[in-house]
């Protein structure tokens, strides 16, 4: 395999004596030596998020030696990062992603120019911001930003380094139609509706298996500017945490893809948000007569007056063991239908879940049932800890 650089950005690219120690179990090797540490060097690699799969990408890209690492992110250090995002840490709860990110990476390693990219990634700013760097890693965890980041790639004939995780299973690949591959949409033509694919924020993670994931993402970004082995590009491989097992899926290119195809129908960025149905969803939502609401101040108001109600906990069972309101009883979402019996329409219900919606859409089928005396607490538990009761823990 050749490289992905061209070989005039070698020239001048030189170590320092320190350098030449710190990479020396590279320069020993006969698949790397002087001459792949200096194509390292001269790399520049942009990593979208500094999150879960962001953070095992920039850390051992920069223990690599890779000259440039651009980070990518908008978001803030939250206490529920720290079991996967291990460019953080406790201290940095509440400072932005990219300031910790800059400062552990440049911890690991000085020689390292690390570029800060404090911004979503748009359709108005991402040929821009990806213009000056060799391979595109997707770290982020929705589908317009996927999107996004395929077709930026596609347009600007860069790598892109995809990996996706969900509870026990992740999968990496690389989209690279200029090298001969597929891309994303080759793969995935079009988006899931909006909410049939929980996030890792809605459905869960394994802390370590971003680890797994993301050193793949990381591998594959190495191989791809030193120029050796066989890069994922038309292979997808799948990894199965809890079986310890590795599949692999060939991807073929689609000739009638809209982006990478000799005959393309879109050349130019477009709405991802749109494109994923995320508007069309808020606009049904905003169809449908709104669900009643009640805040958290209300809600402990009445609770301190006494008044009769009942408090509907909508969660899973493993959640309501985490934590709880005083008072609830509970009856899972999924429940709900075929336990509706255990509910008197002439009583007046609140119902709560973590943030909002599996109450809303909880109270929504209630309604349908015949009940009419129904509140949603606004914005759920997670509200309620942070405005009423800060001894609830959030998760």
């Amino acid at each position: 395999m050749k490289s992905i650089l061209d070989e005039s950005r070698l020239e001048g690219v030189d170590f320092s004596n320190d350098e030449i120690a710190r990479y020396s179990r590279h320069l020993i090797m006969p698949e790397v030596t002087l001459a792949g540490q200096r194509r390292l060097k001269a790399g520049k690699v942009l990593c979208i998020g500094a999150g879960g799969l962001g953070s095992p990408i920039g850390l051992y890209l920069a223990a690599a030696g890779i000259g440039t690492i651009g980070l990518l992110d908008f978001d803030v250090v939250d206490y529920s990062n720290l079991q996967r995002q291990i460019l953080h840490g406790t201290k940095d709860v509440g400072r932005k992603k990219l300031n910790s990110a800059r400062d552990r990476i440049r911890d690991i390693n000085p020689n390292v120019k690390v570029v800060l990219h404090d911004a979503m990634f748009r359709s108005d700013n991402a040929l821009e911001i990806a213009a000056d760097y060799d391979i595109i890693i997707d770290g982020t965890d929705n589908f317009p930003t996927r999107y996004l980041s395929n077709d930026a790639a596609v347009f600007l004939k860069k790598p892109n380094i995809y990996g996706s995780i969900f509870r026990f299973d992740g999968q990496c690949t690389v989209f690279a139609p200029h090298l001969g591959g597929p891309c994303y949409r080759c793969l995935y033509p079009e988006p899931p509706p909006p909410g049939m694919v929980p996030s890792c924020a809605e459905g869960g993670v394994l802390g370590i298996l971003p680890g797994m994931i993301g050193v793949m993402q990381a591998i594959e970004a190495v191989k791809l500017i030193i120029g050796v082995g066989e890069p994922l590009i038309g292979r997808l491989v799948h990894f199965d945490a809890l079986a310890m097992k590795f599949r692999e899926f060939k991807v073929r290119k689609d000739p009638k893809c809209p982006v990478c195809s000799e005959n393309p129908t879109i050349t130019g960025l477009i709405d991802y948000e749109a494109f994923c149905g995320i508007p069309q969803a808020k606009a049904q939502e905003e169809a449908e007569p709104p669900v009643p609401e009640i805040t958290a101040e209300d809600l402990k108001a009445r609770m301190d007056r006494g008044d009769r109600f009942v408090l509907l906990d909508v969660r899973e069972s493993f959640e309501w063991d985490i934590a709880r309101l005083p008072g609830a009883r509970l009856i899972p979402l999924s429940e709900l239908h075929a336990r509706m019996s255990e509910l008197d329409s002439a009583d007046e219900i609140v119902l709560y879940c973590k943030v909002g919606p599996r109450s809303a859409q909880a109270v929504r089928q209630l309604q349908k049932a015949g009940f009419g005396k129904l509140w949603n607490l606004k914005e759920g538990m997670v509200t309620w800890s942070e405005r009423i009761d800060p001894s609830v823990p959030k998760y």
